[in-house]
């Protein structure tokens, strides 16, 4: 082959692999950005741009996001009309974070919609990051929260189902798109505005019908969510026994502190995960970064896991992350 026709074909090649499948973590590059796991993360990037565009700050915007998902009782998995524990009793968890490091978070939380904002609230009002349980619930009266039980008629009865048939405890993968029974985990919402400052936050109502007192990774900062303005931001949906053996999101902004594309730190998490996952076949797990130019990356263990992304002029994108396994 004349050597004009070898560089010809280096160049489609190296185009390919800039624009194609293999570097979808390409995607905007520019500020501001959000990202959001699975479908219903596309009314949490809406509410977070309408909250940056009226003048709110990054944090304020992720806090904003999140909280539209835990009022949506339709959303089985986060919030109000979550699923409950095995006991038929709703607890929620959440974190948040912002690029300089200051963090907030609850877990096993009672009686209120919105533990994101009480998450919030341990950061800003309290000399410690994380609140569990009766304690959590105590701060959340003392700082004002109202109240709300959160069993709707509908989760009640997805959990007498559950009680006849006693279904495992692993969910099946891709379940927050379908709103099935067993259904697990979460909203997560990174953010980054024009001057690369970071925020993001997690909720959930964890894994339907879990033993009294489980708490996934969501509220574990390092774990489910991880920030820091020198690099960017990441987060996990899925299994969360595995995504905290892992401390999945903190690895994943490490790797991209050492260079790795946001896709790329995004699957070695996930090749991590399952290496670590005892559970056969492995349960699904699914990583989203954000880094502070703007750059988004994804990977999923299964193929399903959706995420959205919206940058300043452009409509909501839907995207499928790339899987480590194929069916």
């Amino acid at each position: 082959m004349q050597r004009r026709e070898l560089i010809r074909l280096g160049l489609i090649s190296g185009l390919l692999g800039f624009f194609g499948p293999g570097c979808r973590s390409s995607l905007g590059r520019s500020r501001p950005a959000a990202v959001a796991t699975w479908d219903h993360g596309r009314m949490a990037v809406e509410k977070a741009w309408q909250v940056l565009h009226q003048g709110g700050d990054v944090l304020d915007a992720v806090e904003a996001g999140v909280r539209v998902v835990e009022a949506d009782p339709t959303v089985r998995t986060v919030g109000l009309g979550g699923y409950p524990d095995a006991t038929g009793r709703v607890t929620l968890d959440a974190s948040i974070m912002e690029g300089s490091g200051r963090c907030g978070a609850v877990a096993f939380l009672e009686g209120f919609m919105h533990p994101v904002s009480v998450a919030r609230r341990v950061m800003e009002k309290s000399p410690h990051v994380f609140l569990v349980g009766e304690g959590a619930a105590a701060f959340a009266r003392a700082e004002g929260f109202d109240e709300v039980d959160l069993l709707t008629p509908e989760a009640r009865q997805d959990w007498e189902r559950w009680k006849a048939q006693q279904r495992a405890s692993v969910p099946p993968p891709n379940i927050e798109n379908t709103n099935r029974i067993s259904g697990h985990d979460t909203v997560a919402l990174l953010m980054v505005d024009a001057t690369g400052h970071l925020a993001g936050a997690c909720s959930t109502s964890g894994a339907a019908f879990k033993w009294r007192g489980r708490v996934g990774d969501s509220p574990i900062i390092g774990a489910g969510l991880f920030v820091d303005d020198e690099v960017g931001a990441a987060c996990a949906t899925g299994w969360g026994e595995g995504v905290i053996r892992i401390a999945g999101s903190h690895l994943i902004v490490e790797l991209m502190r050492q260079g790795d594309e946001p896709e790329v730190a995004c699957r070695k998490a996930v090749e991590r995960f399952r290496a670590k996952s005892p559970e056969d076949p492995p349960p699904q797990v699914g990583f989203l970064a954000l880094r502070r130019d703007g750059v988004v990356g994804a990977y999923s263990l299964q193929p399903g896991f959706t995420y959205v992304v919206q940058y300043a002029g452009q409509e909501v994108q839907r995207m499928k992350a790339p899987s480590l396994l194929y069916r």
